[in-house]
C-alpha cells in the first residue's frame, strides 16, 4: 500500500474549516461557568459601589445644608436687635421701695403686717440710681459708683483705720460672681494708691473659721461675698440656723465682719443666671439677704436712720 505524505498533497488542498476548528472551540463546559459567576460578582460590586457612592452624596448633602442652616441661623441672630428687659434696679426709688416690701414678704411669709412693719426698709435709704442710663454690668460698675455714688467713691480711696469694717458691702448670688465683682472693685479708679483691701466672702474653697480669721487682721474697704456667708458673719451661726427654720426676724451678733463704716449695700439684682433668675428672684438667696444680712439687727437699724444705703445694680 502506498502511504502519503504532506508533499504528496495536491497544490490546491484546502483544509476543512470545520475540521480544523473543532478541537479549538471544544474547551468544556468549566470555562462557561466561571464566565458567568465573573459577570456576577462584577454586577454585584457595582451595585455596592453604586449604593455607597449614593449614601456618602447623601450625608454629603445632609452636611451641607446644615452648615447652611447654621449660616442662616447666625446672620439672623447678628442681624435682629437683642431687647435686653429693663432692669428693676433702673426704676425710681419710690418704685424700688414697693419692690423691696414685696420681696420682704415672701422673705417673711409667718411675719403679720405689723411685724413686717418692724423691718421696713424706708424709700429714704434706698439710693435713686435712675440717672444711670448704661447698662448695669461689672464692666461698668467703677464708671456706676464714680458718677452715681460720689459719697462711696470716695470712702473707697480712704484708707480704713478699723479690722473687718468695709464701708462697702456687695451681695451677689454665686461664688463665681463675687470673684468676678471683687477683681473689678480692687480697680485703682477706685481705690487710688490708699484705698483699702477688697474682701472675698463666699463659702466655696474657704472655711467660716478662715474668714473669720482674716477679717479680725485686714482693714477692708469693701467686702464682697454671697448672702449665705455674709450673713453668718454677721450673726453667730447658731442663731442663724434657728432663723432660718423659723423663717422669722431674728437677733444676732458676731465680732467678725463690723457695720460700723458701713455706708452702702449694694445688691446685684441685673445679673441673671442660666435660669434666667435674679438674686431676689431664687427663693434660698432672696431669703439670705432679707433674714441674715439686710435684717440683721445692726445693718437694719443703721438703713432704718439712714446711715446705710441699698444700692440696686
Amino acid at each position: 500500500m502506498n502511504g502519503q505524505r504532506g508533499d504528496d498533497l495536491d497544490d490546491d488542498f484546502v483544509p476543512d474549516e470545520l475540521v480544523a476548528t473543532s478541537g479549538e472551540e471544544d474547551n468544556g463546559p468549566g470555562d462557561d461557568i466561571s464566565g458567568l459567576l465573573s459577570a456576577d460578582e462584577d454586577a454585584e460590586e457595582a451595585e455596592v459601589y453604586i449604593k455607597e457612592k449614593s449614601m456618602t452624596e447623601k450625608k454629603r448633602k445632609r452636611r451641607e445644608k446644615e452648615k447652611e442652616r447654621k449660616i442662616k441661623k447666625r446672620k439672623l441672630a447678628e442681624t435682629v436687635e437683642v431687647i435686653e428687659p429693663l432692669s428693676v434696679a433702673a426704676q425710681p426709688a419710690h418704685k424700688l421701695a414697693d419692690y423691696v416690701s414685696s420681696m420682704q414678704v415672701k422673705a417673711f411669709p409667718a411675719m403679720s403686717e405689723i411685724e413686717l412693719s418692724d423691718v421696713l426698709i424706708p424709700e429714704a435709704s434706698i439710693a435713686d440710681t435712675a440717672i444711670w442710663t448704661g447698662s448695669r454690668t461689672l464692666d461698668n460698675l467703677v464708671e456706676f459708683i464714680i458718677e452715681v455714688l460720689p459719697t462711696l467713691h470716695t470712702r473707697l480711696s480712704q484708707r480704713s483705720k478699723v479690722a473687718g469694717a468695709p464701708t462697702l458691702l456687695f451681695i451677689a448670688g454665686a461664688a463665681l460672681r463675687v470673684a468676678d465683682a471683687t477683681r473689678v472693685l480692687k480697680d485703682k479708679r477706685l481705690r487710688r494708691e490708699k484705698g483699702a483691701d477688697v474682701a472675698k466672702l463666699f463659702a466655696r474653697h474657704f472655711k467660716l473659721e478662715e474668714h473669720v480669721s482674716y477679717l479680725k487682721r485686714s482693714k477692708i474697704g469693701s467686702a464682697v461675698g454671697t448672702p449665705g456667708r455674709i450673713g453668718k458673719l454677721l450673726c453667730e451661726t447658731g442663731e442663724l440656723d434657728t432663723i432660718l427654720a423659723h423663717k422669722t426676724h431674728f437677733q444676732c451678733f458676731s465680732d467678725a465682719l463690723l457695720v460700723s463704716q458701713l455706708t452702702h449695700i449694694i445688691l446685684d439684682i441685673s445679673y441673671r443666671d442660666t435660669k434666667k433668675r435674679s438674686l431676689l428672684d431664687i427663693p434660698e438667696t432672696r431669703d439670705e439677704v432679707f433674714r441674715t444680712v439686710l435684717g440683721a439687727p445692726k445693718v437694719l437699724k443703721g438703713i432704718q436712720e439712714g446711715k446705710i444705703q441699698l444700692v440696686f445694680f
